[in-house]
């Protein structure tokens, strides 16, 4: 059928034919186009944060790293032990009532909760003195209940934690089971997505980077833990990527974290012979896509790093031939985008 999109292509293809862009050109134009991989980090992307922001984020980080701890207040279901010096049967080891208070022979209820170790001792010698000349009382906790945190979100075992001082991110993420897990095409994947999922204090979201924290147990991301924390880990969506082209097993698969391209390639059962030079990567949706070349041979012999895959990627190999590629150019770019690259001339090199 003769519409109007065949119309526009043709009219583009005639203003090519009549100003001398001949396919070479018109190859030569959009390889201009593709950003080459540079630098000695394995993402294609510029980081989200400029210097600044970083710069802001680590020192905060700094701050809550170097924050002094709270002094300790007993609190409902703590477990306590009173000594009584020279009154054996005054002595108690129990539980704090969920109203805060302790009972105790003469003393009768007492409320406990809110005061610091110190504290209580001296209101528990205060109750007896009416009936112990001079009492010494020594109090000891045996049970931190109320020292807790929150995990909830995408792990195995989520809910309430207790926690000490000496507690970390990492830490809760183990306790809860590390990452909930389900059954996608026979593989059981896990499906935790460190990269969104936050921690929250005082109503506050914290700088905190979990995959710096939980992977590589990076010292200020994985920062200590305080009462009352709440901690969200994302659930990845079905996300995927796929690989085309010049491969001997084409296919989509379930996108993994740190997944690599030459791993990729490898699951695709590497290149055929007839592969062109360059491996293109494109990211971003179909609308608007950002496209990467990729030099494999120079990965295998260590000259450039292997490139992080994201969530989404298309992976296309194709033919030692140009005309192939521009077919697939053709066919991946809506008409109107594929003039507007064409005379933008813009390059998405990246600097990693």
């Amino acid at each position: 059928m003769f519409n109007s999109r065949t119309l526009l292509f043709s009219t583009f293809v005639l203003a090519i034919a009549l100003s001398g862009c001949y396919p070479n050109r018109w190859t030569n134009q959009y390889n201009s186009l593709l950003g080459e991989v540079q630098g000695d980090n394995s993402d294609l992307e510029e980081s989200g944060n400029d210097e600044e922001n970083e710069k802001r984020r680590l020192e905060e980080l700094e701050r809550l790293a170097n924050e002094e701890d709270a002094a300790y207040h007993i609190n409902a279901g703590d477990k306590i032990d009173v000594r009584v010096y020279g009154h054996d049967d005054l002595n108690i080891i129990t539980k704090v009532s969920p109203d805060g208070s302790i009972g105790m022979v003469f003393v009768g209820q007492l409320i406990v909760s809110g005061l610091t170790i110190s504290e209580a001792r001296d209101a528990i010698a205060k109750g007896l003195e009416p009936y112990i000349k001079h009492p010494v009382v020594g109090v000891s906790v045996l049970e931190v209940s109320s020292e807790t945190i929150t995990i909830a979100g995408s792990v195995a075992k989520p809910g309430l934690y207790n926690i000490s001082s000496s507690s970390r991110l990492a830490d809760a993420y183990a306790m809860a089971g590390s990452s909930a897990s389900r059954l996608f095409n026979g593989t059981v994947v896990d499906v935790a997505d460190l990269e969104h999922s936050i921690i929250v204090r005082n109503d506050k979201i914290l700088p905190v980077d979990f995959k710096a924290a939980i992977e590589h147990g990076e010292r200020l991301n994985n920062i200590r833990l305080k009462k009352g924390d709440y901690i969200f880990v994302a659930q990845r969506m079905e996300s995927s990527v796929t690989i085309c082209g010049d491969v001997r097993h084409p296919h989509k698969r379930l996108y993994e974290s740190g997944m690599g391209l030459i791993e990729f390639l490898t699951a695709a059962g590497w290149m055929n012979d007839t592969h062109w030079s360059n491996v293109i990567i494109i990211r971003g949706s179909m609308s608007n896509p950002k496209m990467y070349k990729v030099d494999v041979d120079a990965i295998m012999a260590g000259k450039k790093p292997n490139i992080a895959l994201k969530a989404n990627d298309i992976v296309y190999v194709p033919k030692d031939t140009l005309a192939e590629y521009n077919v697939f150019v053709r066919k991946l770019m809506p008409t109107f985008q594929l003039i507007n690259l064409m005379s933008s001339k813009v390059s998405n090199t990246i600097e990693l």
